[in-house]
């Protein structure tokens, strides 16, 4: 499987958990029909728009459409960063991401 059909296949379940048909998902997400069955089908990337809409809408986590195209290494960092921001307060968060713009910022 590659990564671009594994991506296609895990939107395709999501979806199809969530009770939406392509065409309902592909208007939530403000795109042609035609475009996000070839997401679906693995032969067209979504654009980072339409990922993030996409994750949104099908309520998933983009390490989980993403875990074809990340190795073992790459998807604990992601787990452990999404663990740890699950479980912080509110202040943190704030903390965190004001640290993260500066950085950003910065380089």
């Amino acid at each position: 499987m590659t990564e671009q059909s594994g991506m296609g296949q895990r939107i395709k379940a999501a979806r199809k958990a969530k009770g939406l048909t392509g065409e309902h998902l592909s208007e939530l997400c403000h795109i042609n029909a035609t475009y996000f069955r070839q997401i679906e089908a693995g032969r067209k990337i979504p654009s980072l728009t339409v990922f993030v809409s996409l994750c949104r809408e099908l309520a998933v986590s983009p390490t989980y459409l993403l875990e074809d195209c990340l190795n073992d290494n790459e998807l604990s960092g992601f787990n452990v960063l999404s663990d740890l921001w699950k479980t912080a307060p509110p202040y943190q968060i704030e903390v965190v991401t004001a640290m993260i713009r500066s950085a950003l910022e910065c380089m």
